[in-house]
C-alpha cells in the first residue's frame, strides 16, 4: 500500500492527517470499492486508531462524498479558469477537450471513484453530486449551443451531444498510460480532431 509508513511524517497537523486520509481512501476505494473499504483499514494505513478518524470525518459516507465533490469542484474551477476570456465557441470547445482529458488522466483514480460509486451515496449526497455533474455538462452544452448560433456547426441535440462527447473523452483515462507510445498532448490533439469532425460544419 502506497501510504504505509506515512505515519512517521504526518505529525499532529490536522491538515496533513486529512490529506493522508484522503489519499489512503482514494487507493482503497479505487482498488476494493467503497463497501469493502473499512475505516479501520484506512486508520491503520496512516498510523492512527480507528476512532481517531472521527476527529476528521463524520462518517465513511462523509469521506466518500467529500472525495467525489472535491474532484468535481476542482474540475469546474479549472474549467472556468481556462475558459476565462474565451468567447469564441470553437476556441472554447478546444479548451474543454484539452481540460477534460488533462484533468481526467491526472486524477484518474478520483474520477473513477466519482463515476463508479454513485450507487453508494445516500439520496441527499447523490443529489449533491448530480448537481455538480450537471453544472459541468451545462458548460459544454452551452458551448455547443453557442457554436450553433454562430453557424460554426449544426448540432441537432446539444444535450445528447454533450453526453456523447463527455463519455468519449472520459474513456481516455481508462487506458492511458504515461510513457506510452502516444503522449497526452498527442491524445488531446487526436480527440480534438475527432470532436470537431464529429460536429461537422453547418449546412
Amino acid at each position: 500500500m502506497a501510504f504505509q509508513g506515512m505515519a512517521r511524517t504526518i505529525g499532529s497537523s490536522g491538515e496533513k492527517t486529512r490529506e493522508a486520509l484522503r489519499l489512503a481512501a482514494i487507493e482503497h476505494i479505487c482498488d476494493h470499492g467503497y463497501e469493502a473499504t473499512s475505516l479501520r483499514a484506512l486508520a491503520a494505513d496512516i498510523g492512527m486508531q480507528g476512532g481517531s478518524l472521527y476527529n476528521h470525518i463524520a462518517s465513511k459516507q462523509d469521506l466518500l462524498f467529500g472525495l467525489m465533490t472535491t474532484v468535481l469542484d476542482d474540475l469546474m474551477v479549472e474549467l472556468e479558469a481556462r475558459l476565462d476570456g474565451v468567447e469564441d465557441p470553437l476556441a472554447a470547445l478546444r479548451v474543454f477537450v484539452d481540460l477534460h482529458i488533462d484533468f481526467h488522466t491526472d486524477r484518474r483514480k478520483e474520477v473513477f471513484i466519482s463515476a463508479m460509486e454513485m450507487r453508494s451515496l445516500t439520496p441527499e449526497n447523490h443529489r449533491g453530486v448530480v448537481v455538480r455533474r450537471t453544472r459541468y455538462e451545462d458548460r459544454l452544452c452551452g458551448i455547443l449551443e453557442a457554436g450553433n448560433a454562430a453557424g460554426l456547426w449544426r448540432v441537432r441535440e446539444p444535450r445528447v451531444a454533450t453526453y456523447a462527447l463527455i463519455a468519449m473523452l472520459s474513456g481516455v483515462c481508462n487506458w492511458f498510460k504515461p510513457g506510452g507510445r502516444l503522449s497526452k498532448r498527442a491524445l488531446i490533439d487526436i480527440h480534438t480532431d475527432l470532436v470537431l469532425r464529429g460536429l461537422g460544419e453547418a449546412e
